[in-house]
């Protein structure tokens, strides 16, 4: 399986934001929309950065609440982990462990094409244990 499976499941749609965004817009269209991660974007959806919950968090803790006042871009994640569509999902598992990130963008030709979270991943690969142990039953009682 690849994360272009997780993609077909879940679909492509990302929550954005410009690098000229307050800190309190993007905190707020996270609690809003529950999540925990929105991709910074350029033209035609190159990617700049990532804001995550963690961002945000260590913005406040440095700056106090002023901080929320502060722009995306002076808190943005800038060296961002991708992945692309063809990769596989026990890859994808062992990057997003090694380097201990929650949300990876997919990107298709240079551009953003969706999203996986490791949440994404964890109900992917519950969903393909349930299978598998649903054929072996199957296999067995009908043995």
């Amino acid at each position: 399986m690849t994360v272009a499976h997780i993609l077909a499941t879940k679909g492509h749609d990302v929550v954005t934001a410009e690098q000229g965004d307050t800190l309190t817009k993007v905190a707020s269209v996270m609690a809003e929309r529950r999540i925990g991660a929105v991709v910074v974007t350029g033209g035609e959806g190159t990617v700049l950065g990532i804001l995550s919950e963690r961002d945000i968090v260590r913005a406040v803790a440095e700056g106090g609440a002023d901080a929320l006042a502060a722009s995306v871009a002076a808190h943005m994640t800038r060296k961002v982990v991708t992945t692309t569509g063809e990769e596989t999902i026990p890859a994808l598992m062992e990057r997003m462990t090694e380097g201990r990130f929650r949300h990876l963008p997919v990107l298709k030709n240079g551009r953003l094409d969706g999203i996986v979270s490791i949440g994404d991943v964890v109900k992917h690969r519950l969903a393909e244990i349930e299978s598998e142990a649903s054929a072996m039953r199957d296999y067995i009682a009908s043995a």
